[in-house]
């Protein structure tokens, strides 16, 4: 059967490379992370309270960031500036961790790096969905989903392979070099989007448009979104977890590392197939559908790094079901948005959204780190997996009120 050359095709040059943007600029970035929980407590002797901290603030300033790049992403000529700039800046705060001797230093170079990629992230989203029609928006979003997570298998095995060889503080500045590549796959992508889109008459006016996004219905929608957000915590924080049962259980600080950073790269391995299965049944069924299914693997995934065990296959199970369930659920929230907003106020949406993650990832990594230095983890991702129950009943509520409203709506 031949295929039909009237529809348009949606995975090109530019769709590639905004996926290669996202896997180097995860590889470098995770690269650092992989190795942060061990750098804070055995070099800067902090505790997960710290790290809770430390990940919550850097999170909601991503938010902040977020918000303020959608407006000035709605305009064609400021994105490619503001994504390729925000990736550089990344790379550059991300490795300079490496040089830092107090916490304090960690945490601002750590709040400049995730401010930098908040303010990218919608000018890259808005950019990618530029490029392909809408029948493929949820494809698109899950190459896009696909290369983060493929780069953050490759920076944990780049982590786990240097460690050993250069100590934690090299491994950290080399996460510079794979930023350099991803600035230049998103400059790539931005002159393709500039070939298929008509220049606009003249710049936009910068505003939120919340009240046009309120008429829209995304608050509605973003509801159960905030849900889950309150419940995702930092992986730094899965890390630290693995690390320190796998280290009661016998190993060695160093091995019980090592084995926490496979399985965070066996993590982000499953994100990488959630992504891109959650994006093509996103495109074919309703995105809040994957979004429940993300949130049902998390309340799972939480049950076991509750549960006080050292077997490390139990462990490696427990990520993979939360790898699975963000590859579902950031999947299916860019494709939300993408689907339900028009083009002049999808780049407020992905900054309103943003914000949301962000905001929802401070309470939940803040409160986990303090419930888990203060009572004891099990307690700390029992919490968390309650806030995911919650979103996975909420979301199946609205889809089911949404569905119910189409039936009365359509003809007799």
């Amino acid at each position: 059967m031949k295929a039909d050359r009237t529809r348009p095709r949606w995975f090109t040059k530019g769709v590639a490379s905004v996926g290669a943007a996202s896997f180097f600029s995860d590889a470098g970035h995770e690269m650092a992370t992989s190795v942060l929980p061990t750098f804070l407590s055995s070099t800067l002797h902090s505790g997960p309270g710290v790290l809770g901290a430390i990940e919550g603030v850097s999170d909601a300033l991503t938010g902040l960031s977020k918000l303020a790049g959608g407006p000035l992403s709605n305009d064609p000529a400021r994105r490619a500036r503001l994504a390729s700039g925000g990736y550089l800046l990344t790379a550059i705060a991300t490795s300079a961790i490496g040089l830092t001797t107090a916490v304090w230093q960690v945490a601002g170079l750590r709040a400049l790096a995730w401010m930098s990629r908040g303010i990218r992230s919608p000018a890259r989203d808005t950019l990618l969905i530029s490029l392909v029609p809408r029948e493929a928006y949820g494809r698109a979003s899950g190459v896009e989903r696909a290369g983060d997570n493929a780069g953050a298998i490759v920076g944990p095995l780049l982590a786990a392979a240097l460690v050993g060889v250069v100590g934690i503080r090299h491994t950290i500045l080399f996460a510079f070099i794979p930023g350099i590549f991803a600035a230049v796959a998103i400059t790539v992508a931005a002159r393709e989007a500039r070939r298929t889109i008509a220049p606009a008459a003249g710049r936009r006016t910068l505003s939120f448009n919340l009240r046009e996004l309120r008429r829209a219905g995304l608050a509605r929608a973003l509801a159960p979104v905030a849900l889950f957000e309150i419940g995702n915590v930092a992986t730094t924080l899965l890390i630290l977890r693995a690390t320190n049962l796998l280290h009661a259980g016998g190993r060695s600080l160093t091995a019980a590392t090592g084995v926490a950073i496979l399985m965070y790269a066996a993590h982000n391995g499953a994100a990488t197939i959630g992504a891109l299965a959650g994006g093509h049944a996103a495109d074919r069924v309703e995105p809040r559908r994957v979004f429940a299914a993300g949130a049902a693997c998390y309340v799972l995934a939480y049950a076991v790094f509750a549960w006080n065990q050292q077997a490390w296959p139990v462990l490696l199970g427990g990520f993979l079901l939360a790898g699975l369930g963000i590859g579902f659920a950031e999947t299916a929230e860019s494709t939300m948005v993408a689907l339900m907003l028009p083009d002049h106020l999808r780049g407020n949406g992905y900054g309103v959204l943003g914000l949301v993650q962000s905001v929802g990832d401070l309470g939940a990594s803040l409160v986990v780190g303090v419930l888990w230095a203060t009572v004891s983890p099990t307690v700390a991702f029992g919490y968390a997996a309650v806030w995911m129950m919650a979103a996975l009943f909420a979301g199946a509520l609205i889809t089911a009120r949404a569905t119910s409203s189409s039936a009365e709506g359509s003809p007799q």
